[in-house]
């Protein structure tokens, strides 16, 4: 009727949403219960102590352990090591050098990341091409009135980066075409890439860098010197290239064979099929997969260090040694572990972006 007034419909309590979360997803059971409950407990006992050992009475200013008097955590160690931590022993006069090479690898991940621009193969092929020639002038030297820094003196964060970027960049090619080896009908190609797959898998990390430090050497000319830091990044790529290639190779086995057929149907060649039709779908589904593997290979960096490179953890260590800094260890440590933790976060978090993105392009 006219003069009825219209019933409105209340709207819904927000404090029921945060309540019913608690109750689907902390205490849904008595077992769950027990759980937060014990948890929480010991968040109580260890977060307070922590936070107040840490922040409220940590020393952040100073020139020397004299400074540090509190009680708490001494930063003021972590502060003049700093330089150190970030650039192991590179000149300071030169570490804009590094500063601007970091920079522009910045500038081009920003680059690759933007849709638009990444329909310009020719941006894409220039930046893949032109970058390291670029970082290798800026860090080594040696052209355009630039000092030469050898690579004994690289270490720190830079070392550590270097080696994960490009154990990164060069370990996910070579993995595919292992991957795309595994699974070609040649016996030879197929029988020469389980070989080495399997043989590389089978041995560990640090056996790999002893042999790439003291034997790799051995197939050159007595002539040609093999740098240090070449040699680690060699074995690092070749060590995650068979770790890369088996994630791939799980995500071509799980594209359907009806995929293959169409292709063919079309009239298209094998690098056509592979590269249009099958491997974009199949690199989509190992995306956690392969963002896995650069995070185990940017913490495996931390290995370098028995065969004489000091990258950041190394550097850390050393600092210990120190009779001016003796006994703040857990400060160093904390350091390393949070830059580490930083790093590995935030390409997690860049995995899921990337999934959620090629999830909604290919629902439309």
């Amino acid at each position: 009727m006219a003069g009825d007034t219209a019933r409105t419909i209340p709207p819904p309590r927000r404090s029921s949403v945060p309540l019913g979360w608690l109750r689907r997803n902390l205490f849904s059971s008595p077992l769950n219960t027990a759980l937060t409950l014990a948890a929480l407990y010991g968040l109580y006992l260890t977060l307070p102590p922590l936070i107040q050992w840490a922040f409220i009475d940590a020393d952040w200013v100073g020139t020397s352990r004299a400074d540090c008097t509190s009680g708490g955590a001494c930063w003021v160690f972590i502060a003049n090591r700093l330089n150190q931590f970030l650039y192991g022993f590179y000149p300071p006069a030169e570490q804009w050098r590094v500063n601007l090479g970091l920079g522009l690898l910045a500038v081009a991940i920003v680059a690759l990341s933007i849709r638009r621009l990444r329909r310009h193969r020719r941006l894409i092929g220039a930046i893949l091409l032109g970058y390291p020639i670029v970082a290798y002038l800026l860090f080594y030297g040696g052209a355009l009135g630039l000092a030469v820094v050898p690579t004994y003196q690289w270490g720190g964060l830079m070392l550590t980066l270097v080696l994960a970027v490009v154990g990164i960049v060069l370990s996910l090619p070579i993995g595919i075409l292992l991957a795309l080896g595994r699974r070609s009908e040649l016996p030879v190609i197929k029988a020469a890439c389980v070989t080495y797959i399997e043989i590389w898998r089978g041995v560990p990390l640090i056996t790999v860098l002893f042999m790439a430090s003291v034997m790799l050497p051995l197939f050159f000319p007595e002539q040609v010197t093999v740098d240090k830091l070449l040699r680690a990044m060699i074995g690092i790529v070749m060590f995650q290239a068979a770790y890369m290639a088996e994630v791939v190779r799980g995500g071509l086995q799980a594209i359907p064979k009806g995929q293959y057929e169409a292709a063919e149907a079309l009239g298209l060649g094998y690098w056509q099929r592979m590269a249009l039709i099958v491997l974009p779908q199949a690199l989509r589904l190992v995306i956690p997969g392969i963002v896995n593997t650069f995070i185990a290979l940017f913490k495996d960096t931390t290995l370098v260090l028995i065969i004489g490179l000091f990258d950041l953890l190394g550097i850390v260590q050393q600092a210990f040694a120190d009779p001016d800094w003796l006994g703040y260890s857990v400060e160093g440590y904390l350091f390393a572990g949070f830059v580490y933790w930083a790093f590995c976060f935030g390409m997690s978090r860049w995995s899921q972006h990337l999934e959620r993105r090629l999830g909604q392009s290919q629902g439309r």
